[in-house]
């Protein structure tokens, strides 16, 4: 389970995609595999790596154990407040 502190510090520079392939090739994985494991086109993953898409980056942030936030502060935290945003993939209804 992927822990959530509402108030942690963040660093707000999102990683490089060439740093979030790196980290999943480390963990013996690739993008595309990570994409057909989900149910996914082969390339529908790298969609995550420059627009965001929850459902993508919830995956890839399981695939290395971290969470989401890590990857794209950004995405993840009202620079306002620094407060952590709550952004879930949409589970089927």
């Amino acid at each position: 389970m992927l822990k959530e502190d509402k108030h942690v510090k963040y660093n707000r520079q999102d990683w490089h995609p060439a740093d979030i392939i790196a980290a999943l090739r480390k963990k013996g994985t690739t993008l595309a595999a990570q994409s057909r494991q989900a149910g996914l086109s082969s390339s529908t993953l790298a969609n995550a790596l420059c627009r965001p898409w929850p459902k993508g980056e919830w995956i890839i942030a399981r695939a290395l154990d971290i969470h989401p936030s890590k990857i794209w502060p950004s995405r993840y935290f009202d620079m306002k407040t620094h407060r952590l945003i709550d952004r879930h993939e949409r589970t089927p209804r």
